[in-house]
C-alpha cells in the first residue's frame, strides 16, 4: 500500500542560483501555483537529524518522500521581518525611555534626548537580530550551493499543472526536471 505522501505528484528541479531559483518561484505563482504548493529543501542540519545520515548532492534527495521541507519564504517578507526586527526594538525603547522620563517630571528636552538614546540603542539591537536573519539565509543558500543546488518542488494537481511547472522550471534553468509520486 502506497502512502500518502507518496502518491503526491510534484515537479522537481535544482538549481544553481538563488536569482534563478526567485525568477522561476515567481514565475510559478503568477502562473496559478499556491505558495502552498512550493516548497524548498530544509537546513542541511533538520534533513540529517530526520533521515539519520549526512547527504553529499541535493540530487539525492529530490525524489524522497522522507526528506524535510521548508515553506518558501518570499525575500520581500524576509525585508519586512528584518525591518521589524529593527524597528520594533527601537520603537519599545524610545517610548520606555520617554515614560520614564515624563513620569520623573524630565523636561521636553530631557524627554527628545532620553528618546533618541533610548532609540538608538533599541535599534542597535535589532540591527543586530535583523543581520542574523539575513546571515542564516545567507549560509542557507550557500549550504545547498555546496551541495549541488538549490532544490525545489512543485505540487501539481493534474497533467495541465505538471506540464506547465515542468516548463516554467526550465526556462529558469532547473536541472534534473522532472515529475514524480503517484501512479507513474
Amino acid at each position: 500500500m502506497k502512502s500518502a505522501e507518496s502518491s503526491v505528484r510534484e515537479a522537481v528541479a535544482y538549481f544553481d542560483s538563488a536569482d534563478d531559483l526567485e525568477s522561476a518561484i515567481d514565475e510559478l505563482l503568477t502562473s496559478g501555483f499556491n505558495r502552498a504548493e512550493i516548497s524548498l529543501l530544509a537546513t542541511e542540519s533538520a534533513v540529517e537529524e530526520k533521515l539519520h545520515h549526512k547527504y553529499r548532492k541535493v540530487s539525492e534527495l529530490e525524489d524522497d518522500p522522507e526528506v524535510p521541507r521548508a515553506s518558501y519564504l518570499p525575500s520581500e517578507s524576509l525585508g519586512t521581518a528584518e525591518g521589524a526586527l529593527v524597528f520594533t526594538p527601537l520603537y519599545v525603547a524610545a517610548v520606555s525611555g520617554i515614560g520614564a522620563i515624563v513620569a520623573s517630571g524630565g523636561s521636553l528636552l530631557a524627554v527628545i534626548i532620553g528618546a533618541v538614546a533610548a532609540g538608538g540603542t533599541g535599534g542597535a539591537i535589532g540591527s543586530v537580530f535583523a543581520k542574523l536573519v539575513g546571515d542564516r539565509r545567507a549560509n542557507y543558500i550557500e549550504d545547498q550551493l555546496k551541495h549541488g543546488g538549490l532544490l525545489l518542488w512543485v505540487r501539481t494537481w493534474d497533467k495541465a499543472d505538471e506540464a506547465r511547472a515542468v516548463e516554467i522550471l526550465n526556462k529558469h534553468s532547473g536541472h534534473d526536471v522532472h515529475v514524480h509520486g503517484g501512479a507513474d
